[in-house]
Order: structure tokens, then C-alpha cells, then sequence
């Protein structure tokens, strides 16, 4: 960690990983416009650096071509979403990335549909319920006051249904059984068991380990222009952070959890931001390109101060979350674990910005689940620009 630290020390990257990655002021740094910070961004083509390509062959069981295949397709597959959501109009019924084929999926309601939405590159499916009628079962759902034993509820393309996810040591609990029969009233409704309850991702103070706020430690998301983003709940609107030397980073500027689970931290006293991800010593950082949203089904990656690079699966989105603090929504869900830490830190799909890691539950040693914020919410929230290469 010493030599990973002085090694940050020497190019101030502020990126989508944990506070680890920051260096004081009083660091001998280049400049921010400066040929070696310049050369860093410009040498780097390849979307995918070396930390997020080693992710993917271990936790998803990918070679490197085909990991740099897949994420070809990933790429392609977002690109068609919004042609064959647009080509569906009120049919449309929700889209997923498969695999197997390399091609997005597209749920119609109505077949008269199928033909332009198939000319736009994505492969249909028929189904009875529309996106419409599904996020209008959703926002019911949401309306309702959920107890502790409902995990979280999502509308999921592929069973063409709204998801409800329960704990399963709660699933004969009487507040439980009365949730799930007034969801079920509110429209299309599958039940399905989660084996815990989501929690956050915070930490409580570890030596040497930034950033901290107060006695919280969490992981820094992406860079913006002035600062950075990362999780609301590690942080309320004025706090003030520090970075794994006790030096000064900034201030919470904005924050919002629950309901929300984001914020965003100015930085000042001679900390700077660049576009990038940590590549934690051993590999190479990745440079960060864009935010366009991945597809359910795309593979994802996560970087955080505490368990560092993990890789996944995009498993829903819009989903709500149900934390002992009070319901997040328009989260997404994952496949990738995290650990007490990691909160705030970065979503990368490829080079493109996903979101920050917000909760969820299991670890990196069994497994589990992890939500993240999407990250284009929270620059429109706060009018902030993505720092990008």
C-alpha cells in the first residue's frame, strides 16, 4: 500500500476508486495540463485497461478476447436501445442484453412492431404488458410502506412482470405477507427469495484508508468537473472530507439518502481530478469515456477501496431498495459483490460511467449482490460534467 500510495502521489488521480488514490498538496505532482498527465490520457486507447479485462476473466470465467468481445457487443447493444425503443413507441416493453447471441433483446406488445424494431439490430420478443403499464404497477408499488423482510422491487423485462424480492428467513412474517398481497393488486407481480437484506457499503475508520468524513470511510465515484461524486449516505451536504493522509480534500456540496443514494464533494487545496479509474498498483488505471447506460445483461465492474476490481452482470434497473433507513429508488441491481468500504465507489461498464456503489449484501468472499446510483441522475441533480478522456 506504501508504494501504491506514493505512487498516486506522483499523478493526483482522482477517479472512480477508493480514497486510497488521492495525494496532499504537499505532494511534488505535475500539473494538472502537464505532458505526463497529457501522455497518460492519450496512449490509453483500448476501452479496456488491464485491472477491468483481469476482473472479467475471474469473476465472469471470460478469456481476454472473449471478455474484449463481449464488451464489443455490450457497446453495439447500447448504441440499438434507444433506436428500438424509439422504433417500439408505446409496444416497447423494456430490452435486455443476451450473451449468448451477442444481441439486445426487445420486448413489444404489439407484433405490428416487430418487423422496425428488428431493422434497428435488436432481436423481439412478444409479451402482454407494456414498459408503461409495468412502471405504472412500479410507482404503485412504491407508494406502499414496505417492511423490514422486502429486500427491494424492480420491473424485469424478461418475465415481463414486476419483481419482488423478499428475505427469506421473513418470508412467513405477517408485515411481509400483507406487502406482497397489496403488490400484487397494483398490477403484475412475480415473488422471488433474496438469502439477505440490503445494507450499505460504509465503513467505520481504518488507518491509513481514505476518504474519510467523520468516522465513515467510502470510495470515491467518478471525477467531475470541481470535484466528484460518490454515495449520499457516506456524508451529509457540508461535511468536510479528508484523504488517506488527513489532508484536506473539500466539502460535501450536495447529498440526498435516503430516496436518493448520492452526492457530490468539491475539491480544493491543491487536489485536482482526472478521468480515470484505479487500476490498484499491479495494472493499468482505466480511462473513463462516457456514461451511456449499459442494458440488463451487459457486463459490469466495480472499484473500491476495500475489495478493489469486481466484475458482473447488470441484473435490473429502476429497481427500489428497501435499507433499514428508509427506500432508494431507480437504483440498478448487480451481480458484483462488495464490502464495508466500497460505498461510493465506481460502476464502469467498458469506458462508459455507470454509477456509484450504493449497498446491497453477501461479500467478495461468498458472493452477493451490490446497487449502484446511476451516475447520469446525479450529474442532471446537481448540473455537474463527467470528467472524461
Amino acid at each position: 500500500m506504501t508504494a501504491l500510495r506514493a505512487s498516486l502521489a506522483a499523478a493526483l488521480v482522482v477517479g472512480a476508486w477508493a480514497t486510497a488514490g488521492l495525494a496532499s498538496a504537499s505532494a511534488s505532482v505535475p500539473a494538472v495540463d502537464s505532458p505526463s498527465a497529457a501522455s497518460r490520457a492519450d496512449t490509453a486507447e483500448a476501452p479496456a485497461s488491464s485491472g477491468l479485462l483481469s476482473a472479467m476473466r475471474r469473476d465472469l470465467g471470460l478469456t481476454e478476447s472473449q471478455a474484449r468481445a463481449r464488451l464489443a457487443a455490450e457497446k453495439s447493444a447500447a448504441s440499438v436501445q434507444g433506436k428500438a425503443r424509439q422504433a417500439a413507441g408505446p409496444s416497447y416493453a423494456g430490452s435486455w442484453f443476451e450473451p449468448a447471441t451477442g444481441k439486445l433483446t426487445v420486448a413489444v406488445t404489439d407484433v405490428k412492431k416487430a418487423d422496425v424494431v428488428e431493422a434497428s439490430g435488436a432481436t423481439v420478443r412478444l409479451v402482454d404488458h407494456s414498459a408503461r403499464q409495468l412502471d405504472a404497477a412500479k410507482a404503485r408499488i412504491d407508494r406502499l410502506s414496505a417492511p423490514d423482510g422486502i429486500s427491494s422491487w424492480h420491473v424485469d423485462p424478461k418475465v415481463n412482470r414486476v419483481v419482488v424480492n423478499v428475505v427469506a428467513s421473513a418470508e412467513d412474517d405477517n408485515d411481509v405477507r400483507t406487502f406482497v398481497e397489496q403488490a400484487r393488486k397494483a398490477g403484475p407481480v412475480l415473488v422471488r427469495q433474496t438469502p439477505e437484506a440490503p445494507r450499505t457499503f460504509s465503513a467505520g475508520t481504518v488507518g491509513g484508508d481514505p476518504y474519510y468524513t467523520g468516522n465513515v470511510r467510502c470510495s470515491i465515484g467518478f471525477s467531475v468537473y470541481g470535484g466528484f461524486v460518490t454515495a449520499g449516505h457516506c456524508g451529509q451536504a457540508g461535511a468536510a472530507v479528508s484523504g488517506w493522509d488527513g489532508s484536506a480534500i473539500g466539502n460535501f456540496q450536495g447529498s440526498s439518502f435516503p430516496g436518493d443514494d448520492y452526492a457530490w464533494v468539491s475539491v480544493g487545496n491543491g487536489w485536482w481530478t482526472v478521468p480515470v479509474v484505479l487500476g490498484w498498483g499491479t495494472v493499468s488505471d482505466q480511462l473513463v469515456r462516457g456514461s451511456a447506460e449499459a442494458p440488463v445483461g451487459a457486463s459490469i465492474c466495480r472499484s473500491g477501496s476495500t475489495s478493489h476490481w469486481h466484475c458482473g452482470n447488470v441484473l435490473a434497473t429502476n429497481e427500489t431498495v428497501n435499507y433499514s433507513q428508509g427506500a432508494v429508488y431507480q437504483m440498478t441491481k448487480t451481480s458484483v459483490c462488495a464490502e464495508p468500504g466500497d460505498s461510493g465507489g465506481s460502476f464502469i461498464s467498458g469506458d462508459q460511467a455507470q454509477g456509484v456503489t450504493s449497498g446491497g449484501w453477501g461479500n467478495c468472499s461468498s458472493g452477493g449482490e451490490t446497487w449502484h446510483q446511476p451516475i447520469n441522475e446525479i450529474l442532471n441533480r446537481y448540473g455537474l460534467t463527467l470528467h472524461t478522456a
